[in-house]
This record gives structure tokens, C-alpha cells and sequence, in this order.
């Protein structure tokens, strides 16, 4: 099985359609998504509607998501972000809010791997560093775990005591999964990277060969900014997206 392993969306339809026309070039047999399909970007209604047209797909809720669908405050996001979630409510569909409300929340389990969005001990919470994937990997069932909400692409391994983290560089990245360890990864974000890396992230996860491949592939950012810019939502939505931040 090749498993499409992708996070943080944001509403982004340019970066999750260049993100598809790869996966449709390559042998994708699930999509999992890791949350937050919207906020941000300019089109959320087609992103949910790209998203659920995927087949067979597992999808679990972001904190912005939740936030648009009125199940989380937005006491804790920022001034920029909190627009964009505004924006997005006044502009979401009814049948996508359902869609958002209907989302579960995670860990989930798929076939022996645990997926959140921020960590399995609380979905809102960001890994950033070895001390918070110590703690994460205490929750974890299983050897191999996914997750997203940090934006940055990531391994996290331990074998043992011993937990060390790797951030990614570059197109392309493979991780062979070793008997033994345990490994905790976030894949990037499609729609808001924030490596300086202005483009869209994703990996694919082999289960025959054991390995986890990580991507990078440019899109049509001019295209994302022109409609954040025409919704007149906040500019550094659209500034950021250039510099991968």
C-alpha cells in the first residue's frame, strides 16, 4: 500500500492541486490528511470539495478547523490567523461547515499507525523539539506516527531512550523505517510551509518497502496570492507564501 500522507492545507487549491497531479502520477492506493483544511487561503470550499473527492481518504480535524465550524474559541490565534477564520466563516458552504463539524477529532488509528494534528496527548498542541517528542512518543501504540500543525517537515526517532530529531531540506527526502525504532513524523504543510521552503509538502508512505518519502513541489503561488489579495484578507497571507514562512 501507498499511502498519501499530507497535513495543513489552508485552503491553499493551488498547492493541493499540484500536491494531486504528483500523486496522480504515482501509484496512491489511501490519503490521509492530518487536518487543518482550511484558514488562511482564499478557497476553502473548494479545497474541502478537492479533498473529499479523494479516495479512500481518512481525515482528522486542525485547530482551524474547528475554530470555522464554531468548536474552538479563537482566543489563542493570533490577529491575522483570527481574520482569516472570520473570513472563512462568512464565506464556507453549509454542506463543507457540516463536513468541518463532522471531522474527528485525533490520535486515530489507521492500519497500525497513529495520525494526530498537534500531538497524541492533544491535538492543539505544536512538537517542536525532542523534549515534546519524548513526551509524544510516551502516548504512542505504535512504531510509526504522523502528525502536522507546526508546518515544518520533521522526524522525529527513537530507539531506546535515545529520541532525535531531524528537520528536512531539500526536494526529496527518504526515511527507511528500522526494526526497533519508533519514529514520529510530520510530512510539512501543502498550503503554508514555514521552512523557507515556499513550496508545498507531502510524503508517501510505502508499506511493502518500508519507507517514507518526503516531497517538495513548486506551485502556482502568484495564483494563491491574487485571490488572498482580491478577498481582502490580510496581505501577509500572501507575502508569506514567497518566502515560506
Amino acid at each position: 500500500m501507498r499511502a498519501l500522507i499530507f497535513s495543513d492545507v489552508h485552503g491553499n487549491l493551488e498547492a493541493l492541486t499540484a500536491v494531486l497531479k504528483y500523486a496522480k502520477r504515482h501509484r496512491i492506493d489511501q490519503y490521509i490528511c492530518l487536518g487543518d483544511l482550511v484558514g488562511y487561503g482564499a478557497s476553502p470550499n473548494e479545497t474541502i470539495q478537492k479533498i473529499q473527492a479523494l479516495k479512500p481518504l481518512t481525515v482528522i480535524r486542525g485547530n482551524h478547523d474547528k475554530a470555522v465550524a464554531g468548536q474552538d474559541s479563537m482566543e489563542t490565534f493570533n490577529p491575522i490567523a483570527a481574520a482569516a477564520i472570520q473570513w472563512t466563516k462568512s464565506r464556507i458552504l453549509k454542506k463543507n461547515l457540516e463536513f468541518l463539524a463532522r471531522l474527528p477529532k485525533g490520535p486515530l488509528t489507521i492500519d497500525k499507525i497513529e495520525i494526530c494534528h498537534g500531538a497524541p496527548f492533544d491535538e492543539d498542541f505544536y512538537i517542536f523539539g525532542e523534549y515534546d517528542a519524548i513526551e509524544a512518543f510516551e502516548y504512542l501504540p505504535f512504531p510509526l506516527s504522523f502528525f502536522g500543525h507546526t508546518h515544518f517537515p520533521v522526524i522525529y526517532s527513537k530507539h531506546g531512550d535515545q529520541v532525535a530529531g531531524r528537520f528536512l531540506s531539500g526536494p526529496v527526502n527518504l526515511l527507511k523505517i528500522e526494526k526497533g525504532f519508533s519514529y514520529l513524523i510530520n510530512p510539512g504543510s501543502v498550503g503554508q510551509p514555514r521552512d523557507r521552503n515556499p513550496r508545498a509538502a507531502f510524503a508517501i508512505y510505502d508499506t511493502e518497502r518500508l519507507q517514507v518519502r518526503f516531497h517538495r513541489v513548486e506551485y502556482e503561488i502568484a495564483e494563491a496570492q491574487k485571490k488572498i489579495l482580491q478577498a481582502e484578507l490580510p496581505a501577509a497571507l500572501a507575502e508569506r507564501l514567497t518566502l515560506g514562512l
